[in-house]
């Protein structure tokens, strides 16, 4: 993937993406997958970044208190999210810039994102 050097807005989704599927049902806590750590640390500090999950409102304060243990930042968490697909729809800039991308990972495997930043976009 191709990015720009402007400001993005990161929108993830949490089980199965940045945290082991299900894990705090199953296992009964959260478990952070491989990659997440060095993919939060790479984000530019102006960016943006939105977490979504299916969990509902009663899992949030501890949800909430492992992303701050594990020093996961975000700007928005979105609870009660329906678990069928997101979609995202957004403008392309006049310039040509192409303003929205999909990633579908595999369920619960390392997150490994590869793009490079084109200061000329």
């Amino acid at each position: 993937m191709e990015l720009s050097a402007l400001p993005k807005t990161w929108i993830l989704d949490i089980d199965g993406t940045i945290v082991k599927h299900n894990g705090y049902l199953l296992d009964g806590e959260d478990t952070l997958l491989e990659g997440v750590k060095e993919f939060f640390s790479g984000l530019n500090s102006e960016d943006k970044v939105i977490l979504l999950t299916a969990r509902g409102k009663e899992y949030l304060k501890n949800l909430q208190i492992f992303l701050e243990e594990n020093k996961i930042r975000y700007d928005f968490l979105l609870t009660d999210i329906p678990v069928g697909e997101r979609i995202l729809i957004n403008d392309k800039k006049p310039s040509g810039l192409k303003t929205a991308f999909a990633v579908n990972k595999i369920r619960d495997k390392q997150l490994k994102l590869k793009y490079r930043i084109n200061k000329e976009l």
